[in-house]
């Protein structure tokens, strides 16, 4: 567990000292107390949320196992004691620990769909998610029939798209047997087991000679420099799933070398690489990656077709 800061442990301190349950009593209260705390705190937003008052409802709500649309007029309901002393404990280790609000509850939303999450997989925040809610629109020419989730973590992906295109078989792949644990928990929670299949393999190579209209993925992808300055709170998270070598890319290179033999004539490849778009681009100059405008503000996710896939192999294997 990494050490707390000072700054930090007086807030903790400070918490404990207050006796808080003897003065907070409704959900209200709580919001209004949790927002207040956080905003005091130097916890960092980047995991779902960007701000405090977010996080607050994720954290108060989740934590009394209620619906984050619950009703307003009811938030003036009174609390019982061990509910309190759950939410302290949650405000407590969210600020000292530097934990995620996603693991705090095991709860993390991605496409208007609720997701279980733990730390044996990143918390789902891809801007891909843009993409999917407009079924990729422009970049495919008809609704896929079987779709890849390749380094799917918690299957949010997959799920996602089986939801988007109900058509569609997915294949939800992963190194971790871990993370597909929790893939198959949440493939299960939305009733897809019928559709969203759980693989483990190192990329493409346990898969056998499919072909796919469309493989999405968000692959590890942070340069080594960008992971040693990240934030505590993602320092939680997985690793493996995380850092991809110095520049960031070791594994986009391995996907762009070898996807093409996994899609159909006119089959599509979406990959998210985040701030390593920069390393991509001055290292492949003359690929002509498509770079996508994400609704979400997101950046670093490029659409490449077949076509361009096997043109430019010869490159990416160098």
């Amino acid at each position: 567990m990494n050490t707390i800061n000072q700054f930090n442990q007086e807030l903790v301190e400070s918490i404990l000292a207050d006796q808080v349950h003897n003065n907070l009593h409704t959900i209200q209260d709580f919001l209004r107390w949790t927002y207040s705390i956080f905003n005091r705190s130097d916890i960092y937003y980047g995991h779902g949320y960007d701000n405090a008052w977010d996080e607050s409802l994720q954290l108060v709500l989740n934590g009394l196992q209620l619906p984050i649309d619950f009703p307003e007029q009811f938030y003036n309901s009174k609390l019982t004691q061990s509910e309190k002393d759950l939410l302290i404990q949650l405000v407590i280790a969210r600020i000292e620990q530097r934990l995620p609000i996603a693991y705090l509850t095991n709860s993390a939303w991605f496409c208007g769909l609720e997701f279980y999450v733990d730390e044996r997989v990143i918390v789902p925040r891809s801007p891909i998610s843009a993409l999917i809610m407009d079924k990729f629109q422009d970049l495919i020419q008809q609704e896929p029939a079987r779709i890849l989730d390749l380094c799917t973590g918690s299957g949010c992906i997959a799920i996602a798209c089986a939801e988007q295109f109900p058509q569609a078989e997915v294949d939800a792949v992963d190194l971790s047997f871990d993370a597909l644990n929790v893939a198959e928990i949440n493939i299960e929670r939305h009733n897809l087991t019928h559709r969203a299949f759980p693989i483990q393999s190192d990329l493409f190579k346990n898969l056998p000679g499919d072909q796919y209209d469309l493989i999405v993925t968000n692959p590890p992808y942070v340069d080594k420099e960008d992971l040693n300055d990240m934030p505590e709170e993602f320092h939680h998270e997985p690793e493996m799933a995380l850092g991809s070598g110095i520049d960031g890319l070791t594994i986009t290179k391995e996907i762009l070398v070898n996807a093409a033999d996994y899609l159909t004539d006119d089959g599509v490849l979406i990959c998210e690489v985040g701030n390593s778009m920069v390393h991509l681009i001055e290292q492949f100059p003359d690929v002509p990656f498509q770079w996508l405008e994400l609704k979400n503000g997101g950046l670093g996710v490029f659409a490449l077709h077949k076509t361009d896939l096997l043109k430019y192999r010869k490159y990416f294997c160098s």
